[in-house]
């Protein structure tokens, strides 16, 4: 392995103090649940923590889990991923929030930094995935996520990464965006035959990851909390149901995330945490209305929520 001395160790801590943070932040706005914490290890090497709030006055259901693993990737994975040979070790923070309220959005995260042979690189983001759209709450949430790549610049380049997450949270069999976006990036510091980096870099990945993690609770509690309240109906949460249908789509059939877990042996509760508790599929489904018509056209063509007049100074 060829991180920088000490790097990896404070990845993993990096991530499991930003596990409790956010944790601490979600029960404070649900005011009722609490997470549980289930300790877990991994056949093979390493392990780590899943923390899962369900039932509560505002999160339908949470998942915030952290993890440290390591081992032998299958030969077919392997070759599939930067760096040489089959040893690994990953580690990283993943969320998944699904609101009880259809006015209030459903969110993910990830932060995570992985070693394979002769390479090490981070990657992760945060995206949005509203069933109704308030503008200012998507403008609010690239904006925190804006401030945080553009004080790490160069290496943190929101427009790239906003670009990127656009494209990769793209349901190509429904030719759709997840939601209306936010920030993903992978590869990011050192990856032998993708970028020539220095440890240097690195760093910087990793500084710049870190404040990217940091930036998720303010990003996106505040919408919560303003949309916690809206009223709804019969018909707000069956669209919610149905559109969950799609973030379950995603999840199983294009999501890295998923992917990697499932290949190197992970916990198979950790890994299918972020499915919602509720969903529907019902047939042909359309638009009942100008707001859930408004939310498909979004979807169909990613907008640009930070003009040149709205971008961080």
């Amino acid at each position: 392995m060829v991180a920088v001395t000490g790097l990896y160790d404070r990845a993993a801590s990096r991530w499991r103090e930003l596990q409790a943070d956010i944790c601490a932040a979600l029960e404070a706005v649900d005011g009722r649940a609490r997470f549980s914490s289930e300790r877990w290890e991994r056949p093979g090497g390493g392990g780590g923590v899943s923390r899962v709030l369900e039932d509560g006055e505002v999160f339908e259901k949470a998942g915030v889990n952290w993890s440290d693993v390591e081992g032998e990737l299958p030969e077919d994975f392997a070759a599939q991923l930067p760096g040489s040979g089959r040893r690994f070790r990953a580690t990283g923070v993943s969320l998944v929030l699904h609101p009880r309220s259809p006015m209030a959005p459903t969110t993910h995260a990830n932060f995570r930094f992985l070693e394979k042979g002769d390479a090490a690189w981070f990657g992760g983001g945060a995206d949005l995935t509203p069933y109704y759209v308030w503008r200012e709450d998507a403008e609010h949430f690239h904006r925190t996520l804006a401030a945080a790549c553009d004080a790490h610049a160069p290496v943190g380049d929101y427009p790239r990464f906003k670009r990127w997450c656009d494209e990769y949270f793209f349901l190509k069999h429904r030719g759709e965006t997840r939601g209306v976006g936010g920030i993903f990036f992978d590869y990011v510091g050192r990856a032998p035959g993708l970028a020539k980096a220095t440890d240097a870099d690195l760093e910087a990945a990793f500084a710049m990851a870190s404040a990217c993690g940091a930036a998720f609770v303010p990003a996106y509690v505040p919408i919560v909390e303003r949309r916690r309240a809206e009223p709804y109906g019969d018909v707000e949460r069956r669209w919610q149901l149905v559109r969950r249908g799609r973030y379950v789509e995603f999840n199983l059939v294009d999501d890295r995330g998923t992917t990697f877990g499932l290949k190197t042996g992970g916990r198979i509760e950790s890994i299918l945490m972020s499915l919602p508790p509720l969903v529907r599929w019902d047939h042909d489904v359309q638009p009942p209305g100008p707001r859930e018509r408004e939310l498909v056209d979004i979807l169909r063509a990613p907008v640009d929520w930070l003009g040149p007049s709205t971008r961080p100074r």
